[in-house]
């Protein structure tokens, strides 16, 4: 009777250890990320757990803007959550982000911040990358790394309707003017292009800066084609100078025209695997065209 008794404790014993045993497993493997894409972006994959958590301003149409809902006017595409918000985000940025989260088979998970603090979060680690119509700057590549272009801009005047600017073909045609553009940009280096220009203080967002000139606060302001372009649609107090070849702004030897995707300085695997993403999706100047005119079209007014 001992005997079975005892036999019986050892049973029990052996189960239970063999329990704690699987349950450890199955805590291992739970608590990992398991990844099920291409071998060549598992490194990058391990790294970022699984998604491609992305911060932008989703207030910069035609590249990013909010929305209520997740219905587009174009077939395939939706509007995609903004992490912690009951909104969603759309635009020319969701779409290549989308495009590159399933490449590298991870989920893209959206984040919205002020392009003021935009540079801060990706240090604290609120996202992995930024993609938000960030062009490459030497100044910013002090603190981040670049991937190639993923769009290339070039820079018109925005300006009141029916001004007498509006017949404007050179930079020079502004002097005087009472100009703006938007915060911690690049373009605050193509404003000071203008001879004796008057400096209206610069606004957080690029809608701001249009509502500025649509109210005669500043005579223009300076933004890339596809955003002076869409303010275009949605304010018809505002028209576009966009200048030929030769005769509008000079790029200055610090900046370029490369919107590019920015990770943290030094992160190479996450640099090089979008990098990989973007030339197995083929990733050209037909495609900028066809998703940027897909997103001017898309765009809600009200952006």
């Amino acid at each position: 009777m001992k005997l079975v008794k005892s036999f019986a404790k050892i049973t029990t014993l052996i189960a239970a250890v063999l329990l704690v045993q699987s349950c450890s497993k199955t805590k291992k493997v739970t608590a990992g990320v398991a990844y099920n894409g291409k071998p060549e972006y598992a490194e990058a994959a391990k790294q970022v757990k699984g998604k491609f958590r992305v911060g932008m301003e989703c207030a910069y149409a035609p590249f990013n803007w909010t929305q209520s809902g997740k219905d587009i006017k174009a077939d395939g595409w939706q509007a995609v959550p903004i992490y912690g918000t009951p909104d969603y985000a759309f635009g020319y940025d969701i779409m290549f982000s989308k495009m590159i989260a399933d490449e590298m088979g991870l989920e893209l998970e959206v984040h919205k911040v002020q392009w003021s603090s935009i540079v801060l979060g990706l240090k604290s680690g609120d996202y992995d990358v930024i993609i938000a119509g960030m062009i490459y700057t030497k100044d910013r590549d002090k603190t981040l790394d670049f991937t190639r272009a993923y769009y290339n801009r070039d820079n018109v005047m925005v300006i009141k309707k029916g001004s007498s600017l509006s017949t404007a073909t050179t930079v020079a045609d502004f002097k005087g003017c009472k100009a703006t553009t938007q915060i911690n940009t690049a373009w605050s280096a193509y404003v000071e292009e203008i001879p004796d220009v008057k400096i209206i203080p610069y606004p957080e967002t690029t809608a701001e800066v249009v509502m500025q000139v649509a109210m005669g606060a500043a005579d223009c302001a300076v933004l890339d084609y596809p955003t002076g372009y869409s303010a275009t649609l949605s304010n018809p107090d505002v028209s576009i100078v966009r200048f030929a070849q030769g005769k509008g702004f000079i790029t200055p030897p610090n900046c370029s025209e490369a919107v590019s995707v920015a990770v943290n300085e030094g992160n190479t695997v996450l640099k090089d695997a979008i990098g990989r993403a973007m030339d197995a999706i083929s990733w050209d100047q037909a495609k900028m065209n066809k998703y940027m005119d897909l997103a001017i079209m898309t765009q809600p007014l009200s952006n």
